[in-house]
Parts: C-alpha cells; structure tokens; sequence
C-alpha cells in the first residue's frame, strides 16, 4: 500500500494535496461559521492554521498522513480539508480524519462526494481492509453523518485523548471492511445521485 498525493475529482468537488499556498484559503474557510469555536472539532483558529498546515506537511514527509483540500468545482473556492491518516501499511488499514467544512457546504453533497472519492481511492486503488472513522462522543452531528455513510461503530476509546483546552475526549471509532465496501459504494451513490441534476 503506497500513498503518494494525488488528487480525486468528483462532480462537486475534487480533492487537492495541501500545500503552503492553501493557507489563506483554509483560513477563510474556516471563517464561515467560526468552526475552530466548536469545542468538539480540531479546526485551527486563524492564528494556528500555519502551525496546523506545517503539522499536516511534517505528516505527510512522514508517511504518517495524506491531506487534501477540499475544492468546490462550481465556485473553484477550498471549502474545508481532509486527510487519510493513522496509515498502516503492513494491516493494509487507514483513517479518513482531520475533516472540516465551511458552514455554507455542510449538509450538502460535498462530504457524501468527499467520502465516496476516499473510500473507493482507500478500497479500489490502496486495497485496503479495513478504513476507520472517528469522532468525539460529543459530536452527535458527526457520528449521525458517518453512520449515515454506512459505517459500523466499533467501540468507544474512553478517555482517549487530552485536548488543547485541558478536556479529556472518549472518541467513538467507526469502521467499513473491505467485504462490506459494494454495499457501502450502492449506498454512497444513491445518496450522492440526490443532488445530481
């Protein structure tokens, strides 16, 4: 399983290897909905968003992750960010993490679209096992958006991490193995084909 950047183009949206030049871009993303104000998420506030970019690259020299941005084909703006993380080569196995989106794209097609281009580059071309998804217990919104992608809860890590602010975070860990990826893929496709038009 080899990672290298590549990009991954959909109908609304592809996504782009990060780059430095993507940081005003992240940064006024971020801005529509104040997202790094959500205690449950981990978007940079705009004075961090270079440290957080730095962080990302220095991961992905690594081989620890691969971070895209998020563009939205119909008005060429980056609208948020993601990445495969948590690689493990030799358990054929990663994680579609990191992820966040401007206010004024969520709930629409664009992380249906983004996650239906991650899992089939995961299962397609990486022939990965197993691709996990996590969230804070906390983020209900976040844990509805991944079941509804037909991901199956795993556990609940208890106490799992400490957070920038002093909180100690439980994170709920979803997963899709290999075997269950068609079934998934129907399922992304329909939902994706209702805003198609």
């Amino acid at each position: 399983m080899q990672l290298h950047p590549v990009t991954l183009s959909g109908q609304h949206v592809s996504l782009e290897p990060l780059e430095p030049s993507h940081l005003p871009a992240l940064q006024a993303a971020a801005a529509d909905g104040e997202l790094w104000k959500l205690f449950f998420t981990s978007v940079p506030m705009p004075e961090r968003t270079q440290l957080w970019l730095d962080q990302a690259l220095e991961m992905q020299a690594q081989a620890k992750a691969l971070p895209f941005v998020v563009r939205e084909k119909s008005s060429g703006q980056i609208v948020g960010t993601t990445r495969y993380c948590n690689i493990d080569r030799n358990n054929r196995r990663l994680e579609i993490g990191y992820t966040w989106y401007a206010r004024r794209v969520q709930r629409s097609a664009v992380n249906t679209e983004c996650k239906l281009l991650l899992l089939s580059h995961a299962f397609d071309a990486l022939d990965c096992i197993a691709v996990e998804l996590r969230t804070d217990w906390l983020n209900r919104k976040s844990q509805a958006a991944i079941e509804r992608l037909g991901a199956k809860r795993d556990a609940v890590l208890r106490n799992h991490m400490i957070l920038p602010d002093g909180r100690i975070r439980d994170t709920v860990v979803y997963s899709i193995i290999q075997n269950e990826w068609a079934g998934v893929k129907k399922n992304l496709q329909f939902l994706h084909s209702k805003y198609e038009g």
